[in-house]
């Protein structure tokens, strides 16, 4: 089972390292190597949420994930995303990029470096709704519960997450622009980028995000009448195609889990450059961090552990929160990334330890922890 899941990410591994070490030698071996591990502990929270997201999914679409979405992921954000910015922010070709990437990385590094606060803004205000419409809404399962109770009977106002994201943008905009006055204005068009982005991060969370809740509510439609179908193929002897199993609502999750994978990958891109500004080292590096990262996806789906440790979802959240908030105030100041990664890692450590605690107290009561529809002692207590 562990072979079958990681088996890919192992083999790009080894050929992640012996390339590194063609292209630099022993160096070059150590600095993918310490990517790679960035990657996945910037990334874990990720594999949690896009874990309760696949679940949701057929197995044609899971191996969609894990090939076409690998692509996108390794190739699109890690190699070909910082190349774009640059072209877009330096108004040139992406000819002229990719060759400033290549034999120009001093360059290259400044200007992604000045493209920070739009990818800081537009990522940070999209993982900031993830996180608000997680917490404002009424669950059964509550993990902290001081916290989450309370805001469970916020969220019954209508569009709190967006004016508070609102709110947010236009508190981050405000003092970088006036930060940048106080140095005498020379970056105050900044402001106008970091809002202009933030608002473009909140439209495409509300456009993809809205699609994704559409068809999952239309998927529970389709479930039904697949059954059906089913049952009547199976009186007919007739085979159904797996593709038209998966239907529209599999396809535009695909598309979500693709945008939130692409949010989380900012700031492994941007903290990146804290290690090299080497785009080859970079792509290697990241890339085999991300197949990890899509690999234990697959293997929380296949092993239920969502179910077994119900509060995962949950730090993964909080993750995500912190992650955005991270982000926004590296709009203006520098964050080690260590801080960012253990941020994520402690928190879902944390959860993952009440999970196991909850566990064993309905162990101890004569329950089970996954099966357990329990609506009275669902709280960690804490």
């Amino acid at each position: 089972m562990l072979l079958k899941t990681f088996g890919w990410s192992f083999a790009v591994t080894a050929v992640g390292l012996v390339a590194a070490v063609l292209y630099g030698g022993w160096e070059a071996f150590g600095i993918v190597a310490i990517l790679s591990v960035l990657e996945i502990s910037l990334s874990f929270d990720n594999a949690v949420v896009n874990a309760g997201i696949l679940k949701k999914m057929n197995a044609f679409w899971q191996k969609i994930f894990l090939t076409v979405g690998v692509l996108i992921a390794v190739f699109g954000m890690r190699l070909v995303f910082p190349v774009v910015i640059v072209a877009i922010s330096a108004k040139m070709g992406p000819i002229q990029a990719v060759d400033l990437a290549l034999n120009n990385k001093d360059r290259y590094q400044e200007l992604v470096t000045d493209a920070h606060p739009a990818i800081a803004a537009f990522g940070g205000m999209f993982l900031l709704m993830i996180f608000l419409d997680f917490i404002f809404e009424d669950r059964d399962i509550q993990w902290l519960r001081w916290i989450e109770r309370p805001l469970a009977k916020l969220g019954k106002v209508d569009m709190l997450s967006v004016c508070i994201s609102l709110i947010v943008l236009l508190i981050t905009s405000f003092t970088f622009a006036t930060h940048a006055h106080q140095h005498g204005g020379a970056h105050v068009d900044k402001a106008q980028t970091v809002l202009i982005a933030g608002i473009a991060g909140l439209i495409t969370y509300m456009i993809v995000g809205g699609l994704s809740g559409y068809f999952e509510d239309k998927l529970e439609e389709e479930e039904e009448r697949e059954h059906e179908e089913e049952e009547e193929a199976a009186r007919t002897g007739k085979k159904r195609s797996p593709v038209v199993l998966a239907g529209q609502a599999a396809f535009f999750m695909f598309l979500y889990l693709e945008v939130l994978d692409a949010s989380f990958s900012f700031d492994g891109v941007i903290g990146a450059f804290a290690i090299t500004n080497d785009i080859v080292l970079m792509a290697l590096g990241l890339g085999i961090g991300a197949m990890y990262v899509r690999s234990l996806t697959v293997y929380l789906v296949r092993q239920g552990t969502l179910d077994d440790y119900v509060f995962l979802e949950h730090g993964a959240h909080y993750a995500i929160g912190a992650l955005a908030v991270i982000l926004m105030v590296t709009i203006q100041y520098q964050i080690n990334e260590v801080i960012t990664g253990l941020v994520g890692v402690v928190l879902i450590a944390w959860s993952f330890w009440s999970s196991v605690r909850r566990n064993r107290a309905l162990e101890a009561a004569g329950g089970t922890a996954a099966g357990s529809d329990d609506k009275t002692e669902v709280s960690s207590g804490v």
